[in-house]
């Protein structure tokens, strides 16, 4: 692995201010993003609907789920720490065309996915109540949430394996069978949960029981998808089963040496996220609902942001891959100008519509007014976050520099949002707002290190093997 010194700013070609004035650059950024947002708001709707629906049940019953989805929160974490390392490794090889070595690549990652499945499924099946304990002292909400948690530890097993291979396949620049997977989540997911919640049209009224069986059947449905898709379907990998199954560690040690702060990252972020709302939860339990109700709205008006990092990502290595060094700066520079728009407009979509979207959750008045605040709060945060993520785990990640990103996310939430958060809430014991403030600072703090770094080019660095 080493840098790349990129040319100098006077030989940069076509472009007229900040954006690049070259239609294929939009053209692969733009259509990449519309099927990649489409794919995660699709997934993020599968929340939603368990929210909005296990909210109009009861509260406790979305107080007991929001527990469990914080540990849904890490695994997705540091998943996703697994499938940005066959991005960031296989993207690069993509530029080359050299497909062999992406097959290769994807094995590794999909059996490292599959590990972090089984330690999740054991921890949840051995210790539900002392996990679930780490977030509330509230002993009926520990309870609805060890019932949710039950059924839906199987779910891990197949999540960590079909979000491997949908990261690996937008190595290649592949994300539509991703929004088809994710739709037909949806759809089983929103007409069990009608059912088995409910119990309408003749099924078992199941409440909190119901959404985690609907889960399960929908992400079975989603690896039934994917796995169809790459074996008999796609001609870009042209995967065979042998090819998953099989296990060359001729790049295992390239594969690690990317994705590893990756995955300690997302692991330690996962944490972090827990210990915010562990700091939330021991105020009250509307203060937890209030929690879910703005983190998971904010998060499908946000998505576009998230997105933005993947096709940074993607973009990034390939451009790198292809050896268009000279394109690395003026592509850089225009996507942080997207990545600002995107955020600007995503904040204000949440501002306008935090109302109505509240009002559709049967809860109690002080939790309204609690969600309202914070999605306030969020509405602001998000131009920050769809800045300063993309940045970070979109460009300077996807060029090779993913020590950074372990780095900077960290060092920010250990050193500066848990303790002052923690100081808030139980030693000065400020409002929930205030402390909600702390909590999500960060989010704005860390766009002034990571446009820095950014402009600086010191990140690119060739992964490839000769």
């Amino acid at each position: 692995m080493k840098t790349h010194a990129l040319i100098p700013k006077d030989n940069e070609k076509k472009i007229l201010g900040l954006f690049v004035v070259e239609r294929s650059f939009y053209q692969s950024f733009f259509s990449l993003l519309v099927v990649i947002t489409l794919q995660q708001f699709a997934a993020l709707m599968v929340n939603l609907v368990d929210n909005l629906m296990l909210g109009s049940y009861s509260e406790l019953a979305l107080s007991g789920a929001t527990l469990v989805n914080q540990l849904q929160f890490i695994l997705q974490q540091v998943s996703s720490g697994i499938g940005l390392g066959i991005v960031v490794l296989a993207s690069q090889y993509w530029g080359q065309k050299r497909v062999k070595e992406i097959r290769k690549i994807i094995a590794i990652g999909l059996k490292v996915g599959l590990l972090l499945g089984i330690l999740f499924f054991l921890l949840g099946l051995f210790l539900p109540h002392p996990l679930l304990s780490v977030f509330t002292s509230d002993q009926e909400v520990i309870a609805e949430g060890a019932r949710y948690l039950k059924i839906i530890i199987w779910t891990y097993l197949l999540f960590t394996v079909s979000h491997s291979l949908m990261y690996s396949l937008q190595a290649v620049e592949t994300a539509v069978i991703g929004t088809v997977m994710s739709v037909s989540t949806i759809c089983i997911n929103f007409c069990l949960n009608y059912c088995l919640i409910f119990g309408n049209f003749g099924a078992p009224e199941l409440g909190i029981r119901g959404a985690a069986i609907a889960t399960l059947v929908s992400r079975t449905v989603e690896l039934i998808l994917i796995l169809t898709y790459i074996l008999l379907i796609d001609k870009k990998l042209a995967m065979k089963l042998k090819d998953l199954l099989t296990f060359d560690t001729s790049y295992l040690k390239d594969y690690l040496r990317v994705s590893t702060p990756v995955i300690i990252s997302g692991f330690l972020w996962g944490i972090a996220q827990g210990a915010q709302t562990a700091v939330l939860g021991h105020i009250n339990a509307r203060v937890i609902a209030a929690n879910s109700i703005a983190v998971t709205v904010s998060q499908v008006f946000a998505v576009t942001g998230a997105a933005c990092a993947n096709v940074a990502s993607v973009m990034t290595g390939k451009t790198i891959g292809e050896g268009k060094f000279d394109k690395i700066r003026a592509y850089t520079k225009t996507m942080q100008g997207i990545f600002v728009i995107v955020g600007i407009l995503l904040g204000l979509s949440i501002f306008i519509f935090r109302g109505p979207i509240v009002n559709i959750y049967r809860i109690s008045a002080e939790t309204r007014s609690l969600a309202l605040n914070f999605l306030a709060i969020l509405s602001v945060t998000t131009v920050g976050s769809c800045y300063e993520y993309p940045v970070m785990s979109g460009i300077i990640s996807g060029g090779g520099s993913t020590r950074y990103t372990a780095v900077v996310d960290n060092l920010f939430m250990w050193l500066f949002t848990i303790p002052l958060s923690v100081l808030s809430a139980h030693v000065f014991h400020f409002s929930p707002v205030v402390t909600y403030c702390f909590l999500k600072a960060d989010q704005l703090l860390k766009c002034i290190p990571n446009g820095i770094t950014v402009n600086r080019f010191r990140w690119v660095k060739i992964l490839t093997r000769k």
